[in-house]
């Protein structure tokens, strides 16, 4: 188990490297990530986008491109497309968003001719390394999926399980995360974790343990889960955490990095090939621990 992220780092250079492909890569911060990424030995990198806009960040930041390969397309749409296609035809092992809007990535990566769609529902999963826990947390979904109904849960669930077998957790355990720890027909989300629990327990979620429905301090702490006098696997010991809905799931993942201060990461999962897709606020070591992520992933598929 990769406990923290100092051994993702590890882990990736041992693994690594993959290749990433920018889209839209006249970018100052996600220049400055891909350059940190190369300079650690995780990833090879290939910036589709506007070279002059590209050279001219570049030696504002004294970043040498001579590392790179550099292909030359002013258009968003263009390059989003070509950047995704570079990973379709096996030239790149991911995909990373630079200076283009979330829309215009997404739909390249979801198109029928050069995209990496695979059927499956795309999701968020964020990873965190917390001061105090002795591993790290996943968190999933805070990004794409508004009010994910019982099978897209499902599928989000699985998703997020890939990403913990790449950080080698074996048999991750999913904790669905409600507002209290008992089913209670009047919120649905608690039905829903009674639901996936049963799933996992006849097969039809694999991979993983899942429990729910848990309170967030019953499934991160084993006292709390003690004194409710909760018996449960996952209870106190949980490495997913799924949230009923993207308000919950954002708002757990800004809690942990500003009141926390945790170190993070995230990717877009669920296509044939991982995709880092950052803000802008995140900073530059989250972005430089998505791309080592994003390795991590994609030494499962390549």
């Amino acid at each position: 188990m990769i406990k923290n992220f100092q051994e993702v780092m590890e882990i990736a250079k041992q693994r690594g490297p993959k290749t990433i492909s920018v889209a839209c890569a006249q970018d100052a911060d996600v220049l400055s990530a891909v350059n940190q990424a190369k300079q650690a030995g995780i990833a090879d990198v290939i910036l589709v986008g506007d070279k002059e806009k590209i050279e001219e960040i570049a030696a504002e930041k004294n970043i040498d491109l001579a590392q790179f390969e550099i292909i030359d397309i002013k258009d968003l749409t263009e390059a989003s497309r070509k950047a995704v296609e570079l990973v379709s035809t096996g030239k790149a092992h991911m995909v990373m968003k630079g200076l283009v809007d979330t829309s215009i990535i997404l739909k390249a990566v979801l198109d029928a001719e050069i995209g990496l769609r695979t059927g499956n529902v795309l999701s968020h999963v964020a990873v965190f390394d917390v001061q105090g826990y002795d591993h790290l947390f996943l968190v999933t979904d805070a990004a794409m999926n508004i009010a994910p109904d019982l099978n897209t849960k499902k599928q989000i669930v699985q998703n997020a399980v890939e990403v913990a077998h790449a950080l080698d957790i074996d048999q991750p355990k999913v904790a669905v995360i409600c507002a209290k720890e008992k089913a209670n027909p009047k919120m649905p989300d608690t039905m829903d974790a009674v639901a996936l629990e049963e799933m996992n327990k006849n097969g039809e979620i694999t991979g993983c343990i899942v429990g729910g429905p848990f309170a967030l301090d019953n499934a991160v702490s084993v006292e709390a889960a003690k004194h409710k006098g909760i018996d449960h696997p996952v209870a106190g010991q949980a490495d997913i955490l799924l949230a009923p809905d993207i308000e919950a799931g954002n708002i757990l993942y800004k809690s942990m990095v500003y009141f926390a201060n945790a170190k993070n990461a995230g990717l877009i999962v669920g296509a044939k090939a991982p995709v880092v897709l950052t803000s802008r606020a995140d900073s530059d070591e989250a972005k430089l621990y998505s791309i080592a992520l994003g390795v991590l992933c994609a030494a499962k598929l390549f």
